[in-house]
């Protein structure tokens, strides 16, 4: 069962539901849901161990150091958990936990480096025999807010830039992945890090998640997910921090000059692992037209080398989705999409969660399989005469996450990259591709604010300003 950690003591919740095994529907685990009281007790605890536990920044490096190496030593038990409470196959299990490690590692650096600077104060008239400098301070308590396509990774890319900052932590992970959360927060303890410095709470976002949005003893939120919700987060806040990473829609451009042996792999990678469930997965794939028949024949080839199913199976590379209501939601905007016009050029069909491959062409705008984020292994492929036409349709969206572009001609990459309106463009690579020590975040109603650990460390903690006269 999933536990509470409120006070630094492992509680137990008032009630449990049940967790499911995603790709077999059976019972898997329960979790244990928070009540008010303990929500608040989870919050108090937290301002008290932040003005208790009063770590030096070599002391943060430490203990995130140690978790990140007992995450790698616990990686096959990671693994299998994520994959019956997330559905995560091998290889999306493995890279989460590589991942996972090097975040609270990247984030260990950042402790040790996080500083202010010497302000000029001389070059200003009046300013003689007077001193400045500015010093990076905890914002207090942050609260953490999950998803379930990123149950690791994500929630380091939160816990570990708030502690490298000194800042205690909240956490509400995803009701579908509160296990990979109670793991996290017991490597965490296991490296020595103050209980009280770190707060889980499980429940519904309507009522667990308001009352910490409520609750102004928290300071700063960092939070992934809808877009809806985010503007719920944001409107909530008020002058507190915030850092929200929310819905996309995320387009990639071949150009006829690429070189798509190298590419399709990587456009195969970006579209359907997770199930597609990732918010910078490949949606919207703009191919050249001049390229187009030569593409489609190599992308539907190789999706046919692409084994979909029981992610326990290690030759699995398309898990299930993390519920069959989800899958049923994905297959009826395909099925709306045919209806109005759209051809399936491979898969389309579904098996419980599964959702296989799918391509599919002749698409328009006003499909949901175009215009809303469909977090499932569904790419729509849409040909272009010039790539002028590409960018716009890219930019047309009200999101603006990531975004990739292939090509081989450098004066392409640099005339359009800057043009393209998302938080990053990659060039020659699919827009899933990321590097969790690069800034990440989106503009427009993707959110804003920066994940990586040295972004976001200094977003988790407050500039100060000190001034000496002498």
């Amino acid at each position: 069962m999933s536990k509470l950690l409120i006070k630094g003591d492992w509680v137990e919740g008032e009630t449990v539901d049940v967790l499911a095994d995603k790709y077999a529907g059976k019972p898997f685990g329960e979790m244990a849901v928070a009540t008010a009281a303990q929500v608040d007790q989870a919050v108090a605890g937290a301002v008290e161990g932040q003005r208790l536990d009063k770590l030096s920044p070599y002391e943060r490096y430490q203990i995130l150091m140690r978790a990140s190496e007992i995450v790698r030593t616990r990686s096959a038990e990671l693994i299998e958990l994520m994959r019956n409470e997330a559905g995560f196959t091998n290889a999306d299990g493995e890279n989460e936990v590589r991942r996972c490690a090097q975040t609270l590692e990247l984030s260990a650096e950042q402790a040790k480096m996080l500083h202010g600077e010497l302000v000029p104060m001389l070059s200003a008239e009046g300013a003689r025999d007077r001193m400045g400098y500015t010093i990076r301070a905890p914002r207090g308590v942050v609260c953490a807010i999950t998803p379930f396509n990123s149950p690791l990774n994500t929630l380091a890319h939160k816990v570990g830039p708030a502690l490298a900052g000194g800042n205690s932590v909240v956490i509400k992970p995803s009701n579908f992945t509160p296990l990979s959360a109670v793991a996290l927060c017991e490597v965490l303890l296991e490296a020595g890090l103050p209980p009280k410095l770190i707060a889980l709470v499980h429940g519904r976002g309507r009522t667990i998640g308001r009352q910490l949005l409520e609750d102004q003893r928290i300071a700063y939120y960092a939070f992934t997910g809808s877009t809806e919700v985010g503007r719920e987060i944001q409107q909530a806040a008020g002058l507190r921090g915030v850092q929200l990473e929310l819905g996309s829609i995320a387009s990639t451009i071949v150009c006829h000059d690429a070189d798509i042996d190298r590419a399709i792999p990587k456009i195969l990678n970006a579209g359907f692992r997770k199930a597609g469930q990732v918010c910078t997965s490949v949606q919207r794939l703009h191919v050249d037209n001049r390229i187009l028949d030569v593409f489609r024949e190599k992308l539907v080839e190789a999706i046919g080398k692409i084994k979909a199913g029981d992610p326990a199976d290690p030759e699995t590379l398309i898990g299930p989705m993390i519920s069959r209501h989800h899958a049923e939601r994905a297959e009826s905007w395909i099925a709306e999409a045919v209806a109005a016009g759209a051809r399936i050029v491979t898969g389309g069909s579904r098996e419980g969660s599964v959702i296989q491959p799918t391509v599919l062409e002749n698409v328009s705008d006003q499909m949901k399989v175009v215009c809303e984020e469909i977090f499932a292994p569904v790419v729509s492929l849409m040909g272009f005469d010039d790539v002028e036409q590409a960018v716009e349709r890219a930019n047309a969206s009200p999101f603006g996450l990531a975004a990739g572009l292939f090509t081989s001609n450098l004066h392409t990459a640099l005339r359009i990259a800057p043009r393209l309106r998302f938080g990053g463009v990659h060039v020659n690579e699919a827009s899933s591709a990321r590097i969790d020590a690069m800034p990440f975040g989106g503009v427009k109603a993707s959110g804003f604010g920066r994940e990586g650990p040295a972004y976001a460390v200094r977003e988790m903690t407050e500039e100060r300003l000190i001034t000496i006269a002498y």
